[in-house]
């Protein structure tokens, strides 16, 4: 599942941990005048001058978050990088840099190593980033990949999630619960393959979703729009547990409420139609699948000129007093308090 039989088969042992280093990094180039100094000494040297810097980390565990019966390990590094990127344009930020840390067990081999690392390489070459150092260790039990990613932002343009006021409007990119079904068939596939090693899969129907979850991307071209339209939100926040989820977030961190209508969702018809297969109610995935990557972010009213009828945003509800909660206004123009039941890292 994770090497080719036919193909050449290093072990990790006859590079040695330096050697790795240098042999999965070679191919990375600097792009960015605020890198000094990256992978090859002690510790990377940035310069940003005049801008403030922002900086997250995320951690991707073997049989936490991902499943390398059906992830490809060049898709899995692309996606390390992306779910990173994504946190940076949430705050209005560009991103720059990344490092990179591994833990891997002797189970993989140089090649599957190199899979990886061909994925980190793409993302940061699509997205115009510098990989300025990293670590690699040994692990016990499978994989783990930590990416630390690093932006600059012009002072008075960061976006946090505290911003959002009463009568703001509420608006996301792109379309929502993909990813969550693109898992849902991955794992139905995976255990027909249980049952029946031989079966080839069809999986045509469903590239739209299956590629937001095996290769998400990260909104920076948002970041752009917004810029060129000059539009600066109240607040934002990247969608990486869930609609619900993260208006909680946005709302607590206000202390404003909020009304989501239900029918203004905005929805793939490839996730319509798979939830209608699967038997899934189209609203609950798209409230707490996760791993969609949209930015969500408020705006002033009187800024909403500037996106109507804008095919890149969906208005999707508006912000309240905080005293009048936070609800979803369901397309029989019920209310139904909004409450965060996406992905939790430690449920049992």
């Amino acid at each position: 599942m994770i090497e080719d039989k036919n193909q050449q088969s290093t072990p990790l042992s006859d590079l040695g941990e330096f050697g790795l280093i240098d042999h999965l990094t070679k191919n990375f180039k600097i792009k960015h005048t605020s890198t000094i100094r990256g992978i090859g000494d002690d510790a990377a040297v940035l310069e940003f001058k005049n801008k403030k810097i922002v900086v997250t980390n995320d951690l991707l565990v073997e049989g936490v978050h991902f499943d390398l019966s059906y992830m490809p390990l060049k898709h899995l590094g692309y996606k390390a990088v992306i779910v990173n990127l994504s946190d940076v344009y949430a705050m209005n930020a560009s991103a720059t840099q990344i490092t990179v840390s591994i833990a891997v067990s002797n189970r993989f081999p140089l090649e599957a190593l190199e899979d990886l690392y061909a994925g980190i390489e793409t993302a940061a070459n699509i997205y115009n980033i510098d990989v300025v150092g990293g670590d690699t260790t040994s692990s016990t039990t499978g994989l783990l990949i930590s990416v630390t990613a690093i932006g600059e932002v012009e002072t008075g343009a960061e976006v946090y999630r505290s911003g959002a006021k009463p009568n703001d409007l509420l608006v996301v990119s792109g379309d929502l619960g993909g990813a969550y079904m693109g898992l849902q068939v991955l794992e139905r596939e995976k255990e027909v393959y249980k049952v029946n090693p031989n079966s080839q899969p069809d999986l045509e129907p469903y590239s739209y979703i299956i590629e937001r979850q095996l290769k998400p991307e990260a909104r920076k071209d948002v970041v752009k729009l917004l810029s060129d339209l000059k539009l600066k939100p109240t607040s934002m926040i990247d969608i990486s547990d869930g609609l619900s989820s993260e208006i909680i977030h946005i709302c607590k961190q206000s202390k404003v409420g909020c009304d989501l209508y239900e029918e203004k969702i905005p929805l793939d018809p490839q996730v319509i139609s798979t939830c209608e297969e699967f038997n899934i109610d189209s609203t609950t995935v798209a409230l707490n699948g996760g791993e969609d990557y949209e930015l969500l972010f408020t705006i002033s009213q009187d800024d909403y000129p500037k996106i109507k009828a804008n095919p890149n945003f969906s208005i999707i509800g508006h912000i309240k007093e905080e005293s009048e909660g936070m609800h979803l206004v369901t397309r029989a123009e019920t209310r139904i308090p909004i409450k965060a039941q996406g992905w939790k890292n430690f449920n049992a």
